[in-house]
């Protein structure tokens, strides 16, 4: 009776038991589907933030980055500067650097000088002065020495360059010239005549000596020309007269300078 009573006594604790567990697991908190809610993941373990880029240093890094590109800018371009690095990383600035400078301009070449391509000047290009008597001529009763100048009559620049040729043109006629051996004196140079410029040239003759008709000191009979004939180079042949008398001379020959923008004496 005793062992009976031992086990229903058990049987009846386990009923209790359950009983009791039972009533724990209606009180506890469910979710909508009556499904008890998981526990919470507990948090990480915090740690220290990460920096984070402000628009002060994206400015700056753009800001460096335009620089720098400028400066390749500037340096690849004759003249110009090189750009410096852009804006600071700390937030403080946020303007980039400064762009190259611009390649500087190439300077330009030399100007040729007045006349330098100028043509010839031609027979209708110029004006054959009447001959002056020269301030310095050998002594005598004859013409001694002429000065005569050609001017430029165009409208555009021309050059001269040479010596004359000089003839006698006998009886005033350019028909009978009589042509003079020429002697030539000094170095010839091209000559730019802008419109409305001279050269010039001296013609010195073996001088006439004595009074009336004179004479010659080589024993030749003087000659007189009312007008000479000028040979221009390029410009073709003028006849011309003297201002203060006709041409006279000996052994018909003539020393003659080269055309020049300095006026001789």
């Amino acid at each position: 009776m005793q062992y009976t009573a031992g086990i229903g006594r058990t049987a009846a604790a386990l009923v209790t038991a359950a009983a009791a567990a039972a009533l724990m697991t209606g009180c506890t908190p469910a979710g909508d589907d009556g499904a008890s809610d998981a526990p919470s993941t507990p948090p990480a373990a915090s740690g220290p933030a990460k920096p984070t880029a402000t628009a002060g240093s994206t400015a700056g890094s753009t800001g460096g980055s335009t620089g720098g590109s400028g400066g390749s800018t500037g340096g690849s371009t004759s003249g110009g500067s090189a750009g410096t690095s852009g804006g600071s990383s700390d937030g403080g600035s946020t303007s980039g650097g400064s762009t190259g400078g611009t390649g500087g301009t190439g300077g330009s070449g030399g100007t040729g000088g007045t006349g330098g391509g100028a043509k010839p000047c031609g027979v209708d290009d110029i004006e054959v002065s009447e001959a002056r008597q020269a301030e310095n001529r050998p002594d005598g009763t004859g013409t001694g020495a002429a000065i005569v100048s050609v001017t430029n009559t165009s409208s555009h620049t021309c050059t001269l360059r040479g010596f004359p040729t000089v003839a006698g043109a006998g009886n005033g006629s350019p028909d009978k010239n009589r042509p003079l051996a020429v002697t030539r004196s000094g170095t010839a140079a091209k000559v730019p005549l802008a419109p409305g410029g001279s050269a010039w040239t001296k013609l010195t003759f073996v001088q006439v000596q004595g009074e009336a008709d004179g004479y010659c000191v080589s024993g030749a009979t003087p000659s007189s020309y009312p007008t000479i004939v000028l040979g221009v180079p390029d410009a073709g042949k003028h006849q011309i007269a003297m201002v203060d008398g006709v041409f006279a001379e000996c052994d018909d020959t003539v020393t003659v300078t080269a055309f020049s923008s300095v006026k001789p004496s």
